[in-house]
């Protein structure tokens, strides 16, 4: 019997999976397989909220896999060495799995080719990740793109591949598995994601729901309600596609069957489709520049003045900033896992520009409380608003805090729901606080420094520091 391995990774999906459909076609029995191999990864081993999902999107493939009459082989351990035993254990001559474009699972694709060749076994890569594979779309010269619109224009050009359906499997349960619950990917004690199921349902079934819900409720306003952090205007599909619980061919061809029957929200989609891009532009980059998530783009940027102030940290993580946008987001991280993208940049700035704090200590944290934490959006996204990375952001727009706030909190909803403390404030001073008339502050029963902090800096000051900072590197490098 011809037995296919197929290695599942950050493809947690049966629709659309070339890799699964090529299995399919070519062996007469399928083994899927999940291996949780941490130290493959290395310090990019998954953070406590995408162990989270992890774990309940893994639950949710098997249930599938369950109802087709066969079942996920759960392993823990050295990837390599495992998919060898399992050759071994099952007869299996060949292993098809998704390509992956992070620095160790390139490496570890090659290692595992080489060591497999050796045994007289088969690797078989196949896209499915992005919309465009990586070198498919390059400059004229030949050169990779470092620059968001020329890419995504000549992403433009070239045609999107049609999903695939799910193929007829002929699956087997009489593999051992590990459980999931031993692996511990879930907190205990304590919990803290013990309300995240009111806000997520991981899984390829609850990433339909949502891009489903998107396109009917918000898709229609997207261009003009994205900003909006207290408004239900984003697709919030992004853990979704980063665990390949849906392809970015899915979501495309949704997209494309929606405006082939929608009058006036052609605008609103191919804004959302260049998110698509966006994140397609961080995964070139990845893999044409493998330093991005640990090394400044811009080598200028490796003589930054960056200061390292422990309490200041602390403060920005917690969401005590004493900025009530800033503390909102930070708490709506803590708290859901997830941040409104608008958000994400007013923190970023406000992270590295007005405390000028390393990119690498946001990224990091990141990393460890989103749900989508994606090593190439990450990566290329702090080092943009740090002003160090591709296309990045002028190193001298630095986001205000409190205009911003104004600008897109206009009526408070956002800042009051996850800055409760201050919630009694008028609109005129919820964005600032420290500006409010002691009388207003008596009458709503706040008290400044011990209910709800002073800012760590004052806006303009640090603006002038940051500014100060820039001029220590020289800018004209490329």
């Amino acid at each position: 019997m011809n037995t296919i391995i197929v290695w599942f990774r950050q493809d947690l999906r049966l629709s659309d999976h070339p890799a699964l459909q090529a299995a399919a076609r070519d062996g007469e029995r399928c083994i899927p397989v999940y291996i949780h191999d941490d130290g493959a990864a290395g310090t990019w081993a998954p953070g406590g909220a995408s162990r989270w999902w992890l774990h309940h999107s893994l639950e949710k493939l098997d249930q599938q896999l369950r109802e087709l009459g066969g079942h996920m082989v759960f392993r823990n351990g050295a990837t390599a060495d495992l998919l060898r035993e399992l050759c071994e254990e099952t007869g299996a001559t060949a292993i098809y799995c998704s390509r992956r474009y992070e620095p160790w699972a390139a490496q570890q694709e090659q290692d595992l080719h080489a060591l497999l060749a050796d045994h007289d076994l088969t690797l078989r890569r196949y896209p499915g990740s992005l919309l465009h594979e990586p070198g498919s779309v390059l400059t004229q010269g030949g050169d990779p793109f470092k620059v968001f619109t020329p890419f995504w224009r000549a992403c433009q050009r070239n045609t999107v591949a049609k999903p695939l359906p799910v193929p007829e499997l002929s699956l087997t349960t009489d593999i051992q598995s590990d459980s999931l619950e031993s692996w511990g990917l879930l907190p205990q004690k304590p919990n803290w994601a013990q309300h995240w199921p009111e806000y997520w349902s991981p899984g390829e079934e609850g990433g339909r729901a949502r891009l489903e819900e998107f396109l009917d409720e918000s898709v229609g306003q997207y261009a003009a309600e994205r900003d909006l952090p207290a408004v239900k205007g984003t697709s919030r599909l992004s853990p979704h596609i980063h665990f390949g619980e849906l392809s970015p061919r899915m979501i495309w061809d949704r997209c494309e069957q929606y405006t082939a029957g929608a009058i006036s929200d052609s605008e609103s989609i191919s804004k959302f489709q260049a998110e698509l891009g966006w994140r397609e532009f961080s995964y070139h980059l990845l893999h044409f520049f493998p330093t991005i998530p640990e090394a400044s783009f811009k080598d200028n940027f490796e003589e930054f003045p960056w200061i390292h102030d422990e309490g200041r940290i602390h403060a920005w993580q917690r969401g005590q900033t004493g900025y009530p946008i800033v503390d909102a987001g930070m708490r709506e991280l803590w708290s859901t896992g997830h941040m409104h993208n608008r958000v994400r940049m007013v923190v970023a700035s406000f992270l590295c520009k007005h405390l000028l704090t390393h990119w690498r200590v946001g990224e990091d944290w990141f990393w460890d409380t989103l749900v989508d934490a994606d090593l190439a959006s990450n990566g290329c996204s702090w080092q943009w608003v740090a002003g160090s990375g591709a296309d990045a952001a002028p190193y001298f727009r630095i986001f205000n805090p409190v205009t911003q706030g104004e600008k897109f909190d206009k009526q408070g909803e956002y800042v009051r729901h996850w800055v409760p403390e201050i919630a009694g404030l008028p609109d005129k001073f919820l964005h600032k606080p420290w500006e409010t008339p002691p009388m207003i502050l008596e009458e709503a029963g706040i008290s400044l420094g011990d209910d709800y902090p002073h800012p760590l800096v004052d806006h303009k000051q640090a603006r002038q520091s940051a500014l100060d900072a820039y001029e220590t590197i020289k800018l004209s490098k490329p």
